[in-house]
């Protein structure tokens, strides 16, 4: 365990467990929407993966949610729900940890062209854009039309961009 910057106490980094599900579904379901997220045309109930929880104490604090295929593991969710001391930092340490341990080669993740925050947070942690699927937010939104055609910043939301890490 380990202490956040700003002194909260200590924050625990936990695979999800059944017992979990419900709120998961309802962090999920308030950050990302019903009936859930998309990427690369692919509609994933994310709060049925695996992934594990930032906990500080009894309340969750982040959330993290992945699934593996055919040696490779896809972050499907990432999410602090306090910025700043390292929460999506030791999420997605934990999912590298459980990647190598089931002897994938790589973890990858989609995040879209307006996500600024997110662009800086992977590649500060070793993760390489490898591809840009432009206009692929259009299938998304055939398959989750509550896709907003307007993203943060100002910046119109068309493009699916894909982060790698080699493991």
């Amino acid at each position: 365990m380990a202490s956040t910057p700003a002194g909260k106490g200590p924050i625990r980094v936990r695979r999800i467990a059944e017992r979990d599900r419900e709120a998961v579904k309802r962090i999920l379901f308030r950050r990302w929407g019903p009936p859930g997220v998309v990427s690369r045309g692919r509609l994933h109930a994310a709060h049925e993966h695996a992934g594990f929880l930032a906990e500080e104490g009894a309340r969750i604090v982040g959330l993290v949610t992945y699934e593996t295929r055919r040696g490779r593991c896809e972050v499907v969710s990432l999410d602090a729900l306090r910025r700043g001391g390292g929460i999506g930092t030791r999420l997605l340490a934990a999912v590298e940890r459980r990647a190598r341990s089931l002897d994938c080669r790589e973890v990858w993740l989609i995040t879209t062209n307006d996500n600024l925050r997110a662009l800086r947070f992977y590649q500060r942690r070793g993760y390489e854009i490898r591809a840009v699927h432009s206009g692929s937010l259009e299938a998304s939104r055939r398959i989750k039309p509550s896709i907003s055609r307007m993203g943060m910043h100002g910046i119109p939301l068309r493009d699916e961009i894909e982060l790698r890490k080699s493991l």
